[in-house]
Formats: structure tokens, C-alpha cells, sequence
């Protein structure tokens, strides 16, 4: 079996490359699978190689049914991996685990819509620490994203309904996200999110985005649930399916993987960026426009008795289709010290939270600076902040430890100045 290293400048056959920088180490193809293993310096130094970043780099693929190459026609899929920052899969003893899903829930008509459920979370005699979190999708060409809020105490039953229509809005403690194009997300070995214990008693909100453009409705089909391990060549095969059919019934939802063997630190998300409210736009036929959503840490200690820095080890960035590009930079003593996390080719239907390949401190009095940077090139009318896709948001979720109370550090869009860039005579 040949392996040859080419490269591509169009819709045309790939042409070989003068330097060969791919090694072959294993092929096996058995029960209709072809597994390959090859390797790749990082940086080949060969113009003809993209160099390999730890920022996300989408991968592509072709087959066919005979070792020569032609036109793949459909044969062919897409993904967004970060081949440099991973975070390996570890089974502690003692784990088990518990699903926080919908329930055969309809959905609607309409070309967004937020779905929220608040249930009680599953009794533990102990303190457990939650160590893997994955997504269990059944619709996942209309389920965009998930989160998983924990409720304040004063919330006590059960509930569900459209989101933000009620007391769902109390609950807006974030500790588990997923995006459309995610998959299993893994804790370092050093934290947890705790569950059970002293937060045994708390309900919490499973918060569903469904994107319907199509404002698909009808009967329930038979569909089995989608996890990551799925084979990427399959999905085109089940979309046509789901197109097929009169309408959807859902119950996607998180998988929580927890154990007994608790680890050296709680573990929570921080929401950063620019907060999901009226009073943003983004004008028309717009090739590269920016937005900024500041959290200064400085504001912590007016909220909290006992704060403390952040160690943050993990990252979802997040906007809509208008999206290209997100940067979380670090500011200290007036200072960039750093870009905490950075997606510079940013992919609406590939969210993945992503490992920062290290742990990086965030102190008290530092500010992180959320800048998102979008194309409306194709669009006629402003583009408000909002919930819809064809709106758009502007946020990071960080993952850190030591755990705090906290479940945002957002900043508000001003009104004023938007008003005056505008030539209104009033905000209305």
C-alpha cells in the first residue's frame, strides 16, 4: 500500500508534493472500516504543508471504493479537531452515570426556540465529582446547543416550559455547555464539578437551543441518539433521513459521568463576554467587524466574600453564523500578557470546548477582554445582539478551579454611544 503526501489549490486532482513528509505506519481494513495511522512533524518546513497550530484546524476526508483516486462525489466529510491539546479519557473506580435530558419533547415550528426543564438533580449520600460530560443528541441537525444551569434555593419545583418566560430566569448558574459539532468533554485529573453532598438539594435548568430555519413540525420519528463516537461518514446518510420525515420529537440532553474518588479541586464555569441583551449591533455588508465584552476581576470582591483567582484549563467560545473569529485576551496592570484562548477561523457548526494545553492563573484584579469579530457581508439590516441564530452573541465559557459562587463576569453593550454611532434621536 502507497501513502503519498499531495496538496490541493482547487477542484482538481491533488498534486504530488516535491517533499514527502508523511509516514505510513499502519493500514487495516476489515468489516467494511479502513483504519490508517500516519504521522507528521509538526512544522514540516515544506510550503506546500500547513504547519499544525493548537488552535482548531479543520480536517477533511474523501473515499472511494477502489484504491484509485477520483471524484468523491458524497463521499466525503468534515471536522474541527485541536490535534496539539487534548485531554485524555481516564476511568476512575467507582464511577457510574446519570442523563439530564428532554422527554419527548415537540418542537416547534419556528425558527428558534429555547426550551428549558429545571428537574432535581439525582441523590447522592456523598459528595461525588463529575469527571466527563458528553452529549447525548438525537436531533443534532436541529439541536444547535446545550447548558446546564444550577438554581438558587429558593427554587423548589419542577418546571417546563419556553425559557425565560418564568422562574427558569432565576437559574443562571452555568456548569456544563455544549455546542453543535462537540463532543465528550474531559476534566483534568487535579478537578471536578461536585455534585451531591452539599449540592445535593439543588435543582437545576436544562437550558435546549433548537434551530429550525425549516420550521420543521409534526409526528415523532424513530431515531436513535447520536453520540461523538458516531462514524462521521454516516451523518449525511441519517440528514436525509431526518429530512424525510413530517416532523421531530427530542430527548437530547448531557451525560454526566461522576465517582465517588473525589479529586483535589471543585471545578466551575465563568461566563465572559459581552452579556446576551438588546442594545448591540452589527451593521450591513460588513467584512471584518469587532465587538468587545470586557470581565474585570476587579468587580469579584464586591460580590463575593470569598473570592479567589481563577485557574483556567478549558474554554467554549460562542457566537452565531456572522461569527469568524473569537480572542480571549489577558490584561494585567494595563497590560496583554497573553491570549488566554483563540479560534481565528471560527466554524458556527463546530463548537468544541477546548483544552488549553495548560493551566493559566487569572488573578484577581486581571481583565479578560472577549473580542469577536463578524462577517455581514451577505446581509442587508442590522444585526442585533440576541438569542436567535440570525442574531448573534458574543461569549466565552471558562472552565476553572477552586470552584466560586459566581456564574458570570459580563459587560452590557452602551446604550448611549450606540445611539449617538446610530444618528438616533432616541433609543427607541
Amino acid at each position: 500500500m502507497q501513502m503519498l503526501d499531495r496538496h490541493s489549490e482547487g477542484n482538481s486532482m491533488p498534486a504530488v508534493d516535491q517533499q514527502q513528509n508523511y509516514k505510513l505506519l499502519s493500514l487495516t481494513e476489515s468489516d467494511g472500516k479502513t483504519v490508517m495511522m500516519f504521522q507528521r512533524s509538526i512544522d514540516s518546513c515544506d510550503k506546500d504543508d500547513l504547519p499544525i497550530t493548537d488552535l482548531p484546524m479543520k480536517l477533511i476526508y474523501a473515499y472511494g471504493q477502489t484504491d484509485d483516486i477520483t471524484y468523491h462525489s458524497n463521499q466525503r466529510g468534515t471536522k474541527e479537531l485541536n490535534l496539539l491539546k487534548y485531554m485524555p479519557q481516564v476511568n476512575p473506580p467507582n464511577s457510574s452515570f446519570f442523563d439530564i435530558t428532554m422527554v419527548n419533547f415537540t418542537i416547534p415550528a419556528k425558527q428558534t426556540h429555547y426550551h428549558c426543564k429545571i428537574i432535581k438533580s439525582p441523590t447522592f449520600g456523598t459528595k461525588q465529582h463529575i469527571y466527563r460530560i458528553e452529549p447525548v443528541i438525537e436531533n443534532f441537525d436541529l439541536v444547535h446547543h446545550l447548558l446546564l444551569y444550577r438554581c438558587p434555593p429558593t427554587v423548589t419545583e419542577p418546571l417546563e416550559a419556553e425559557c425565560y418566560t418564568g422562574v427558569d430566569g432565576e437559574c443562571m448558574e452555568v456548569v456544563a455547555v455544549w455546542g453543535v459539532g462537540g463532543g465528550a468533554f474531559e476534566f483534568p485529573e487535579v478537578a471536578g464539578l461536585p455534585i451531591g453532598g452539599n449540592v445535593g438539594d439543588f435543582f437545576y435548568r436544562l437550558e435546549v437551543h433548537y434551530n429550525n430555519p425549516n420550521k420543521i413540525e409534526g409526528q415523532s420519528v424513530d431515531n436513535g441518539k447520536y453520540h461523538p463516537l458516531i462514524n462521521i461518514s454516516d451523518f449525511d446518510v441519517i440528514k436525509q433521513f431526518f429530512r424525510l420525515c413530517a416532523g421531530r420529537v427530542d430527548n437530547s440532553g448531557l451525560r454526566f459521568h461522576h465517582t465517588s474518588e473525589l479529586r483535589q479541586h471543585d471545578a466551575a464555569v465563568l461566563m465572559t463576554g459581552l452579556a446576551v441583551a438588546p442594545g448591540y449591533a452589527i451593521p450591513p455588508k460588513a467584512k471584518s467587524f469587532p465587538t468587545y465584552g470586557m470581565c474585570d476581576t476587579a468587580n469579584i470582591p464586591k460580590v463575593l466574600e470569598t473570592p479567589n483567582g481563577l485557574q483556567v484549563f478549558s474554554a467554549m467560545l460562542h457566537t452565531h453564523l456572522a461569527g469568524r473569529k473569537v480572542r480571549v485576551g489577558h490584561f494585567r496592570g494595563g497590560e496583554q500578557i497573553d491570549i488566554l484562548v483563540a479560534d481565528e477561523n471560527y466554524d458556527f457548526e463546530y463548537q468544541e470546548v477546548t483544552n488549553l494545553g495548560k493551566t493559566k492563573t487569572v488573578k484577581l484584579d486581571d481583565k479578560l477582554l472577549v473580542e469577536c469579530t463578524y462577517n455581514t457581508e451577505n446581509r442587508d439590516k442590522l444585526t442585533w445582539g440576541g438569542f436567535s441564530t440570525t442574531e448573534e452573541m458574543c461569549l466565552a465559557f471558562l472552565f476553572y478551579y477552586p470552584a466560586m459562587n459566581l456564574s458570570g463576569c459580563t459587560s452590557f453593550p452602551d446604550l448611549k454611544s450606540l445611539q449617538s454611532a446610530m444618528g438616533a434621536t432616541d433609543l427607541k
